[in-house]
């Protein structure tokens, strides 16, 4: 299934593979940029809020919207164009989903992978020990907001850690499902058979 081109940054970004070297430091500045700004922002805005706003659901729209930016431009944008990832899904004319994991062979600039990497692994990890001090710190109404936060980061982390060891490769989840029942009952069975029976004289109807 052809996927649609849809513009992103620059006129020269619209095929996946084609883009063109940037002069400077990084190859793509701009979306280096960006690439930390909406998850680095969310960060600052949730562990200063409380000094700056006493409204909550303000806070909670705000931090959301954040999260909301830096999951569709990690996840459309900064893939691509740092280390040549992408991962996406679509729905098949039998209604079935599918994900799909792209790794492209080519050039990257060794800075901006070094920087995309430690950024999508580093924010889950903030976000996971901001967790455990929401939920040791009773702030219950937070935890919901870290949890969004620990979600979207975390699935970014997935979908590229995919793309990195297994690209190119259609998942869906009635196969995932498959593969999962036919272990259980593969595991059971094996069990069953390595069950020793009992030994005679023994008592086998213990109450």
């Amino acid at each position: 299934m052809d996927s649609a081109t849809v513009p992103l940054l620059d006129d020269d970004t619209v095929e996946f593979g084609d883009e063109d070297n940037v002069k400077g430091r990084f190859k793509h500045p701009y979306v280096t940029f960006f690439h930390l700004a909406f998850r680095g922002a969310a960060l600052v805005v949730y562990l200063l809020c409380g000094l700056f706003s006493n409204s909550f659901i303000a806070s909670f729209i705000f931090i959301v919207f954040l999260h909301s930016l830096d999951f569709w431009t990690v996840k459309n944008v900064t893939g691509r164009l740092m280390v040549g990832l992408r991962w996406w899904n679509y729905i098949d004319d039998n209604g079935e989903s599918h994900w799909v994991f792209e790794s492209r062979k080519g050039r990257v600039d060794p800075g901006e992978v070094r920087v995309f990497w430690i950024a999508l692994v580093a924010f889950p990890v903030l976000w996971a020990l901001l967790f455990i001090v929401a939920l040791f710190g009773f702030k219950f109404r937070w935890l919901l907001l870290v949890c969004i936060g620990l979600t979207l980061t975390g699935a970014n982390l997935y979908g590229y850690v995919k793309c990195k060891v297994g690209g190119n490769k259609d998942v869906t989840f009635s196969g995932l499902t498959n593969n999962f029942m036919k272990q259980q009952v593969l595991q059971n069975v094996v069990g069953m058979m390595s069950r020793s029976p009992p030994q005679s004289g023994q008592n086998t109807n213990i109450i």
